[in-house]
């Protein structure tokens, strides 16, 4: 396979328009992290000046932007092969990898150093972490290297909600790890469950996910073993500061659902799936999308109902977790 970083003869230097260079930021995961970090903004004690929360908010989502950009510029080569990501505007000949690489580069010194001022240090030292963690960590080595590459991998993904917790506090938390855990212990089964019906594609790209490496059905058994410990990771986050009887009941609902989608996808053989054209398997990757937009949605509905009395003073007769 020829990489794409010394064989540059495809890429049409000056051709790139706006959204092209928009393109390179990858918006749809830029919009999952701005609101998850927003949630953690929102739902932390005490608060931060309008201006200096949004310039929050759109400094993390540049450093959001500025992994893809470096993720983007890495994975080029695997990206031209796969049907999922071969329209990317470098693998399209719309950008060139220097033109992604100055980019990511260029918006993670300035996401960086501006959220630290607009916010603190230690706001501004995990998210240089986070684009770090993605980046090298999983991208460079991670991706190329493991079928645990998902697994550790996802926590450059779940470090947003706890950014916009410390941005506001300046410290971290349970709260802010559960936040983190839940994304964390999301990811792998989100991603595997795309992995079963997109499994040719990684093979195509000799990226080592775990469909490739150990097949089909040990991955189903991966689904369900991370659903598994998933649930009581988002259960323990109602217990919290964050969370309340809004926050329990929908959660008891969403697992219940994701459980039993995962369960679907263990007892399904190869016959069955390929008969069907994967469609337990792509029905569960897409209600893993809701499943993570309801539960930050819920956080949020919590922080908003604290402010109405008689809810606080319900929500208040519900046990903490003093433990820690």
């Amino acid at each position: 396979m020829t990489d794409i970083r010394t064989d540059m003869s495809y890429a049409a230097e000056g051709d790139a328009r706006f959204g092209d260079y928009v393109a390179l930021l990858k918006p749809r995961v830029m919009s999952l992290v701005v609101f998850t970090a927003l949630a953690g903004l929102l739902v932390a004690p005490g608060s931060l000046h309008p201006i200096e929360a949004l310039a929050a908010i759109i400094f993390i989502a540049l450093g959001a932007g500025a992994s893809g950009a470096l993720n983007m510029w890495w994975d080029a080569d695997i990206d031209r092969v796969m049907k999922r990501t071969m329209k990317r505007p470098i693998p399209a000949g719309k950008v060139t990898p220097e033109e992604a690489l100055g980019l990511g580069v260029g918006l993670s010194g300035l996401s960086v150093i501006m959220l630290w001022l607009a916010t603190n240090a230690l706001a501004g030292f995990l998210l240089a972490f986070t684009i770090f963690f993605y980046a090298v960590i999983y991208s460079m080595w991670l991706k190329r290297a493991t079928p645990q590459n998902i697994v550790i991998g996802g926590a450059a993904g779940a470090f947003p909600p706890m950014i916009g917790w410390v941005a506001v506090t300046g410290s971290i938390s349970v709260e802010a790890c559960l936040m983190f855990l839940l994304i964390f212990m999301w990811t792998p089964p989100h991603f595997w469950a795309l992995a079963l019906f997109m499994k040719s594609d990684y093979h195509k790209a000799r990226v080592p996910m775990l469909t490739v490496t150990h097949g089909r059905q040990v991955t189903r058994a991966h689904v369900l073993a991370y659903t598994l410990a998933l649930v009581p990771v988002a259960l323990m986050a109602g217990f919290t500061s964050i969370g309340g009887p809004v926050y329990l009941a929908l959660a008891l609902v969403l697992n219940a659902i994701f459980l039993q989608g995962a369960w679907a996808i263990w007892q399904r053989d190869e016959a069955q799936a390929e008969a069907d054209g994967y469609a337990t398997e792509k029905r569960v990757f897409r209600f893993s999308l809701a499943y993570l937009f309801l539960h930050f949605t819920a956080f949020l509905a919590e922080a908003m109902l604290a402010y109405l009395p008689v809810y606080a003073a319900f929500a208040a007769r519900l046990p903490l977790l003093e433990v820690f």
